[in-house]
């Protein structure tokens, strides 16, 4: 049994990581004049530490997730959202997944693109919340590259360990309409922050589907 997967993530909100992120950030190392580097800390810095808080949406450490988008093979997609409740958007894909019992679970694949990443940065925020993560997440998160009975990781079965290609591009390839005609991943802090969500919603649940699409033609399973 295959479970299509993709999330959405967004920068910390707490102000304790803020305050350290902005204690890291300094003036360039080409800088030495006093004077040069008293004016970038005036006009520079706030734009720096805005984009160095913006970068922990890509790590699990500190980044949250607002969106999760599945469809567990033979059912219909099914997405949870939320712009606080992030602990609750666990709970509600680890509800999702206790449906299927545990002995399929043994013989689940989680497939999306780039999925290790996503896999990663779940595996992390259920730990950092005390949540248990479901039984199919867990072995995921382990699996090696080759092991595509846990996790089938589209960019890596295409492109190769180490190489990369684009969502975007794969589908173009394989004549699919893009699932980034209307945003991408670079916007969904933005919409979430403007209250649009509902939005990253549907883009999250594209991304699933154009990976369920891409998987058939890989494995010929049309």
């Amino acid at each position: 049994m295959n479970i299509y997967l993709d999330i959405e993530t967004i920068p910390t909100d707490r102000q304790d990581v803020r305050d350290y992120i902005a204690a890291t950030v300094t003036h360039p190392a080409t800088m030495s004049k006093p004077d040069t580097i008293a004016k970038w800390e005036q006009e520079a810095k706030p734009a720096a530490i805005e984009e160095a808080v913006s970068k922990t949406a890509l790590d699990g450490t500190f980044g949250r997730v607002c969106v999760i988008g599945w469809r567990i093979e033979g059912r219909s997609a099914m997405v949870s959202l939320s712009e606080t409740d992030e602990a609750g958007v666990l709970r509600d894909f680890s509800e999702a997944m206790s449906a299927i019992p545990t002995n399929e679970q043994f013989n689940c694949a989680i497939v999306g693109h780039y999925v290790a990443w996503d896999v990663r940065f779940l595996h992390q925020r259920y730990v950092l919340h005390g949540i248990k993560p479901p039984l199919v997440l867990s072995r995921a998160a382990q699996a090696k590259p080759w092991e595509s009975d846990k996790l089938y990781d589209t960019m890596i079965q295409w492109a190769g360990v180490g190489n990369r290609i684009s969502l975007e591009k794969l589908c173009l390839a394989m004549r699919y309409p893009s699932p980034k005609a209307d945003m991408d991943g670079s916007q969904v802090a933005q919409y979430v922050a403007a209250g649009r969500i509902g939005e990253v919603a549907q883009y999250c649940i594209k991304d699933v589907t154009a990976v369920e699409f891409i998987h058939s033609r890989m494995t010929f399973n049309y």
